[in-house]
């Protein structure tokens, strides 16, 4: 029997979760799936240019392990690249650290902590406000892990105040 996947962290939920060839209906193309914590392996070592072991720190998994990730990861975006598929970014056992707020009304978007409640825009002060972590279905399961008592994060932060 495999041992359960542990959970991965993501710094944000993603701004995009969808991406196509221009031009195309996406009804008509064959779709690739990037989890979450792929989508955040490609993250780190790619556009943040972390080292292997650095990345797989920040999101409390083993070098191995991360290394598989972005190897799929690559290997997927290349695929949505070269054949011209729908690029669907969703899913995997993750939690956030942060979240990303989208105002309706001005277009403002703004991280804050992930336990942080929100009710206005800073901008504009509307309440039409769109939650990036909650439209992949997380909130208050990723603050409870987040800051258990002893969690890793936890103590990251802990010696970092």
């Amino acid at each position: 029997m495999a041992r359960p996947e542990k959970e991965r962290i993501i710094h944000n939920p993603p701004m995009f979760s969808e991406f196509k060839p221009v031009g195309v209906a996406g009804r008509s193309l064959k779709q690739t799936k990037l989890s979450l914590d792929e989508y955040e392996a490609f993250r780190l070592a790619d556009f943040v240019g972390l080292p292997h072991i650095e990345a797989a720190d920040e999101m409390e998994i083993s070098r191995s392990t991360f290394t598989r990730l972005i190897e799929k990861a690559r290997k997927k975006i290349a695929d949505f690249i070269i054949q011209g598929k729908l690029l669907t970014i969703e899913g995997g056992n993750v939690h956030f650290r942060n979240n990303i707020i989208r105002c309706v009304d001005c277009g403002y978007m703004f991280e804050i902590s992930i336990e942080n409640a929100f009710t206005e825009c800073p901008a504009c002060k509307s309440q039409n406000l769109i939650n990036l972590a909650g439209g992949f279905g997380h909130g208050r399961c990723c603050t409870n892990r987040n800051f258990k008592k002893g969690g890793n994060y936890a103590r990251k932060r802990q010696n970092r105040a």
